[in-house]
């Protein structure tokens, strides 16, 4: 009887997790129908920097380097301790486009992005902005044309893809995969009609939606969350819209160690707690689906006919390394479609030590 219910419990599990990944799909296929903005618009991009003196000056020339005849920079210098505001202010000597805005910790919003943030966007003279963060490049010179030509009268909300770049290292190879495949979701979340967050790295919107939800009034207190937070307010299915061509890719800088990266994602998973309802319920149901998979796999295989099971489980890692592996190569991370079932349980195991240190302490705030 209990390996009966087993059986069948595996079967379901199989089915829903074969059923999301047909459905992550979705992002492959260009809408054609889609207008874009041909002409060039004046856009504002946004970079909030804490402590980041040499992030700026390797990483910023790429931004100013731009192929786009009409854009300002706003550098956000979240009261850095650093030579931060040194930078900023020998790259504004020479690029009359620059925007320097100083913000100084108050007892109110000590170590708060968000503040930050607000008041550049304040600052900024332009309807369009466009983010990255101090530690990122564009790949290209096109990446301000590439994304924000998906701006029209109703796509106000651009998602883009911000990838790490690939060094040697296991450490690296597990960020590039989180980073997949967190990317696959909310892109197919977006094209499906349910966004629910984004990326600060690369992501671009119009200063009127952010002040149409009042900015990060509802999260403010919260430390993390200015991009995730931000789309469960204000992206919906008419007003978002996803940019996933190389041309539009931003890279980072990976964590190099276990440690590090392990205090990023607390950070970055506590933010779901404070998702809408439908949301963590279907991002739940995809973990909890496989953690379950995965193990009534294994105790089948002791007690059931391997015959019945191991067939179905080829069907689910088929459909898995089709649907990975399409994505990866549109998103240029082909590597590590080759350590796919590795990858796959050594993330769950690493997502669920997050979770149960999340459950124990909180996560610190971002510097």
């Amino acid at each position: 009887m209990i390996i009966s219910v087993l059986f069948y419990s595996f079967v379901v599990f199989a089915a829903i997790q074969i059923i999301y990944y047909l459905s992550f799909a979705s992002f492959l296929f260009i809408d054609k129908k889609e207008k874009k903005t041909h002409k060039e618009i004046p856009v504002s991009v946004i970079i909030c920097a804490k402590n980041e003196a040499k992030n700026l000056q390797k990483f910023l020339p790429a931004v100013l380097d731009q192929n786009y005849s009409d854009f300002e920079v706003v550098l956000i210098n979240d009261a850095s301790s650093d030579e931060s505001s040194d930078i900023m202010e020998a790259f504004k000597e020479k690029h009359a486009n620059i925007k320097i805005i100083n913000v100084e910790n108050t007892e109110a919003f000590w170590g708060n992005k968000k503040y930050a943030l607000t008041l550049g966007i304040k600052a900024a003279k332009n309807e369009h902005l466009l983010f990255t963060d101090a530690d990122c490049k564009p790949v290209t010179k096109n990446w301000i044309a590439e994304v924000t030509k998906n701006f029209t009268s109703e796509k106000t909300i651009i998602l883009g893809y911000g990838k790490y770049r690939k060094t040697k290292g296991l450490v690296n190879l597990f960020v590039r995969f989180e980073t997949l495949l967190t990317a696959i979701q909310y892109f197919n979340y977006a094209k499906l009609g349910s966004p629910y967050m984004a990326v600060g790295r690369n992501l671009a919107y119009a200063k009127s939606e952010f002040f149409n939800v009042n900015g990060f009034i509802n999260h403010i207190k919260i430390k993390s969350g200015d991009d995730d937070l931000f789309i469960q307010d204000a992206a919906n299915k008419k007003n978002t819209t996803i940019c996933i061509s190389e041309n539009s890719f931003t890279e980072s800088e990976a964590p190099t160690s276990l440690n590090e990266w392990f205090q990023q994602k607390r950070r970055h998973i506590s933010t779901a707690n404070y998702y809408k309802k439908k949301h963590q319920f279907f991002l739940g149901l995809f973990f909890i689906s496989k953690v379950l998979l995965l193990i009534t796999t294994v105790i089948l295989f002791f007690f059931y006919p391997w015959e019945i099971i191991l067939p179905i489980i080829l069907g689910y890692y088929m459909i898995q390394y089709i649907i990975v592996g399409l994505s990866a190569k549109k998103l240029k991370e082909q590597q590590v479609v080759y350590f796919l079932p590795f990858l796959e349980i050594g993330l769950l195991l690493f997502q669920f030590s997050i979770f149960i240190t999340n459950l124990i302490s909180k996560p610190t705030h971002w510097k």
